[in-house]
């Protein structure tokens, strides 16, 4: 029976203290999951990048602890931690408890800081938030500060003692909360692309990681910072001089009601061995780009264009070039700072301004111009490789769709199916076939799969019960013609209303396995039964060959200590605990057990989807044998046929056990 909710004025309610982001963690970092938890580091190395560039320290040292614990250590001035007059709390009360306080809202480059990662007020207090604990040290003002936290909460206040050892900063300790983030193994290589990019991006910055799990130590520096990294992605390679360019300027407000300083910087050349297009903004690097990735692809496209026509090199009727003829032969990277905002998100990935946007495109515009006119000989070339890409990319073009129009209906049918995802083997005797769920399960299984082998095609939503439905409505139904074109060996039955199908020929099949996966709660079971029912009635030979599987999902996810056990039913989720149990009562403890029913396929993680669904090591597949279906023909017409009274004797016999799929919230 289900339970009545009550909607009323006192149903509103507001998240206050750490649950505004141990509850709401993927709107501050992103995601809930690994690449949050890596955003969480990046918060607190980017407040130490901040204190650096504004000139105090030149040195910041990250340590990867083997606990999964996270330090980073700067040697800036120390965050003022102590009361604040103003506020009439204390600082650290308002940085690492309290959304949107900082010191970096002056908005020009006369503040605190003159352009800074962090301008929204959020790192410290949303990591401090997610962590399951929080160690600080700050030293400054001839004093030390200690503070800790646990699960967002301080513990113990504010303490502080004398120091005279005249050196300031601060040191940060936390482990990310596996009760907010569902991973938190951020591997090395996050921390070494992290660190790198950044001392790219701060020229004369040092940083050093410390990674206790390995026992190594790495140290990053760029002294020339953009300069010195292009020169290092073009060893051994093919390209022109490097050209570094540079302007301080001003972004004015479209009302003219306020100006902003920046700083815009860029180091680019072009090569016939290597492409690359990267931006940083405030030193945080824009893996999605947005203003400096639209400004560079106008301005080039602008300037090469206007030099090749002044050039007479196009031919008479000649379609201009576009970008893409461009970037395959590119090497850019553009490093800007200014003191107005402009991040997309908390994330940092991509900034969208229109007056940063404008005022880069115009900078690149006019140092491409006068590029091109005092380096006419280089300038020949490039414009030279730029129409040789777009020549070349409209005969490959050409050429595809003449081949199209010569191969006709010879064209592989599967690449006509919405959404299958083949594999790349062309061995039938190697080849799986994965029928899945909806697009969720999709891009789980997508990410989770051996694309060597194993191949992908969405059911969207519940398909025809092929055994009541007439041959017109099942020959018209996308789906089950879809399913059809993906299997390629043709249907067993001769229709008028087939006219889309071949006839059957075991030859043709594709697959060594047809694998069924669907979720295991009563809509998974039933599109399953559907899916084996059109099978049986229009391939059947697939089933007497023992070809078609149904894949076992998991029904429990059983956590203890560091082991995590899957149990595909009530009894076997029984034996495991009872195992357990049994192991620590010899050794006189009572077992913590973490159970809890399995997600649904499309909300797993790639990694559990191979481990628990897609890997033949680990996976649990049952193969349909033509006695299973005959049970099945006759329960889907008991269930769904036209006995009334059959079914209703059924439920009232056996309705009881399927009383815990039902969902009564």
């Amino acid at each position: 029976m289900a339970v009545k909710n009550t909607y009323n004025n006192e149903s509103i309610k507001s998240l206050k203290g750490p649950d505004r982001v141990r509850k709401c963690a993927p709107v501050i970092f992103g995601s809930d999951g690994l690449e949050g938890c890596q955003h969480s580091v990046f918060e607190i190395v980017s407040n130490s990048i901040d204190e650096a560039r504004s000139g105090n320290g030149n040195l910041i040292e990250v340590i990867r602890h083997s606990d999964k614990s996270i330090t980073v250590k700067d040697y800036g001035r120390g965050m003022p931690v102590d009361f604040n007059k103003n506020e009439q709390r204390y600082n650290w009360d308002l940085i690492y408890c309290e959304l949107y306080a900082g010191a970096k809202y002056d908005g020009n480059l006369s503040g605190n800081y003159n352009a800074s990662i962090g301008l929204n007020g959020l790192g410290c207090c949303a990591t401090q938030y997610a962590s399951q604990y929080m160690d600080v040290e700050v030293i400054r003002d001839g004093f030390k500060y200690n503070l800790h936290f646990e699960e967002g909460y301080n513990i113990g206040g504010l303490k502080k003692k004398e120091d005279k050892s005249r050196k300031t900063g601060t040191t940060t300790r936390w482990k990310p909360d596996p009760k907010v983030f569902t991973d938190i193994n951020i591997p090395l290589e996050y921390f070494q692309d992290m660190l790198k990019r950044q001392a790219v991006a701060n020229a004369g910055l040092r940083f050093t990681l410390k990674d206790e799990e390995s026992n190594q130590t790495f140290e990053y520096l760029y002294e020339n910072g953009i300069r010195q990294y292009v020169d290092e992605v073009l060893v051994d390679k093919t390209y022109t001089a490097p050209v570094y360019i540079s302007r301080d300027t001003k972004l004015v407000e479209k009302d003219g009601s306020r100006e902003h300083d920046a700083k815009l910087t860029a180091c680019f050349c072009f090569s016939s061995d290597v492409s690359l297009a990267e931006h940083y903004y405030n030193s945080s690097y824009l893996v999605n780009g947005g203003s400096p990735e639209r400004a560079m692809r106008a301005a080039f496209t602008y300037a090469l264009d206007r030099f090749i026509t002044s050039e007479g090199k196009y031919t008479k009727g000649e379609v201009k070039i576009t970008y893409a003829d461009i970037q395959d032969s590119l090497v850019f990277v553009s490093n800007s700072f200014s003191s107005v905002g402009g991040f997309e998100n908390q994330t940092k990935k991509s900034i969208v301004n229109a007056i940063f946007q404008d005022a880069m495109t115009e900078f690149l515009k006019h140092e491409l111009e006068i590029y091109f006119i005092e380096n006419k000989s280089e300038a020949i070339k490039i414009a030279d490789q730029v129409l040789l890409n777009k020549r070349s990319a409209e005969q490959a073009e050409k050429t595809k769709l003449n081949l199209k129009k010569k191969l006709g209906k010879g064209l592989d049918m599967n690449n006509r199916v919405k959404k299958f995802v083949d594999c790349r083997s062309k061995d039938a005797d190697k080849r799986e076939i994965y029928i899945v769920e909806g697009d969720s399960a999709l891009g789980s299984t997508k990410m989770g799969r051996d694309a060597e082998f194993q191949a992908i095609i969405p059911v969207r939503g519940k398909i025809l019960n092929c055994l009541k439905a007439e041959y017109n409505r099942i020959f018209e139904s996308e789906i089950i013609i879809d399913l059809l074109k993906v299997l390629g060996c043709g249907v067993e039955i001769k229709t008028k209303a087939n006219k889309k199908i071949s006839p059957f020929d075991m030859s043709k099949l594709k697959w060594s396995k047809i694998i069924i996966c669907t979720d295991a709660d009563v809509d998974g079971f039933q599109i399953r039964t559907l899916i084996l029912t059109m099978i049986y009635r229009l391939v059947p030979s697939l089933i007497d060959a023992g070809k078609v599987y149904i894949a076992e999902s998991p029904l429990f996810e059983i956590s203890y200590k560091k082991d995590t056990f899957f149990a595909y039913s009530e009894t076997e989720k029984n034996e495991i605990v009872d195992k357990i149990k049994a192991k620590e009562q010899k050794n006189g403890q009572v077992p913590k057990i973490s159970i809890q029913r399995s997600k649904g396929l499309g909300e797993n993680e790639p990694d559990m989807m191979w481990l628990t669904t897609m890997n033949p090591a680990s996976r649990r597949l049952k193969k349909v044998m033509p006695t299973d279906m005959k049970q099945m023909e006759d329960m889907f017409d008991l269930l769904l046929g036209d006995n009334l009274q059959g079914r209703k004797d059924f439920i009232q016999e056996f309705g009881y056990k399927y009383t815990d799929m039902l969902d009564v919230s």
